[in-house]
């Protein structure tokens, strides 16, 4: 892992000025694309370039099963991860539809479901089979949440060598969203309460329950907020692992990544904590309707794209935003200014 934070530099901030003074000769009042104009600067900083480009974008979705799904706090019981990864493999889910819509290849990455998988089209990963309940133990060991931050930074290195330009996170994990309120809680002090939701669609009393298994595993796993490892490692999953060093990894590499939805925030926050640099390089797609995600969001002073009152998953809401990343590369690239069309810019007061 510090071999890949050592590559992080700062964004291009300069680049990004100049952007921002280019955008107002264009054939418009100044300022009036409004967030897209702030996307298009965002995007300058990043790359380094005045008009940069964002296809093809690339998408990896990581899977990995969680032990405390054994405390019942999922809707869905535990072998729905392998099911679809098999569905990812064959094309059926969401992302894969989106996918498609945007011109995007998608890689998934088994990097700790249970099951043996032997799928064509699936990149077998695994660090172990599943996390332990983390109400009982550790969630994994620390050597074992590097090893999985690895496979993130392979699967972006595999990405840019396929000559990826922008690159989309999603995940697939049953009690994923327990394993992340919980790394949320222990990160920001926030009561539990505030930052569990009913994630694949389970009921009032199992939602105090999964509350109720959640604070039990803070106060077994005493995690210590100002180490982000030790968090990952105790409360965390392989997948949101695995995700975190995508985030490294795209940053190293000034490549834009669009960051999904609660379990993706809780993954990047993770990385900003690793490595505060990796902020500027994230895009946030869209608002989840997981209650956390608000919290997440606020932890990263992140606004994000898209509201659309979305909590699947899987990358879906992030390949939903892709095409206003499109759009504000080409405002800057085929846009014309004022002097280009002979349009009389406005006069000087």
């Amino acid at each position: 892992m510090h071999a890949i934070v050592d590559h992080i530099q700062s964004v291009d901030f300069n680049v990004g000025e100049k952007t921002r003074a280019y955008l107002d000769t264009l054939t418009k009042p100044p300022g009036s694309l409004g967030e897209l104009e702030a996307l298009a600067i965002q995007l300058s900083a990043i790359t380094g370039m005045a008009k940069p480009n964002v296809s093809p974008p690339h998408i990896v979705v990581f899977a990995a099963d969680h032990g405390v799904a054994s405390e019942g706090v999922s809707a869905f019981p535990q072998e729905v991860t392998a099911q679809m990864v098999a569905n990812f493999a064959s094309g059926g889910a969401a992302i894969n539809v989106f996918a498609r819509q945007i011109g995007a290849e998608v890689e998934i990455v088994d990097v700790g479901v249970a099951s043996t998988l032997t799928l064509p089209g699936v990149t077998l990963a695994k660090v172990r089979a599943s996390t332990a309940n983390m109400v009982v133990e550790d969630a994994m060991h620390a050597e074992e949440a590097l090893a999985a931050i690895e496979q993130g930074v392979a699967a972006v290195e595999r990405a840019k060598k396929a000559g990826a330009n922008c690159i989309i996170v999603g995940e697939m994990g049953i009690a994923n969203t327990t394993a992340s309120s919980a790394m949320l809680a222990a990160f920001t002090g926030v009561p539990v309460a505030q930052v569990v939701g009913a994630g694949t669609g389970i009921n009032s009393a199992q939602l105090a329950h999964k509350v109720a298994v959640i604070e039990r595993a803070l106060r077994a796993r005493q995690a210590n907020a100002d180490e982000p490892l030790d968090v990952l490692a105790k409360l965390g999953g392989l997948e949101i692992a695995a995700m975190t060093g995508a985030y490294l990894a795209a940053a190293a590499h000034r490549t834009p990544a669009i960051v999904d939805g609660f379990i993706a925030t809780v993954a990047a926050l993770t990385a900003c904590r690793l490595c505060p640099l990796v902020r500027d390089y994230l895009i946030f797609g869209h608002r989840s309707h997981e209650p956390g995600h608000a919290t997440a969001l606020e932890a990263l002073d992140a606004k994000p794209l898209l509201s659309l009152g979305m909590r699947l998953g899987e990358g879906s809401g992030a390949a939903l935003a892709f095409p206003l990343l499109q759009a504000a590369a080409a405002m800057l690239s085929e846009m014309a200014s004022f002097a280009d069309a002979g349009v009389s810019n406005k006069a000087a007061p």
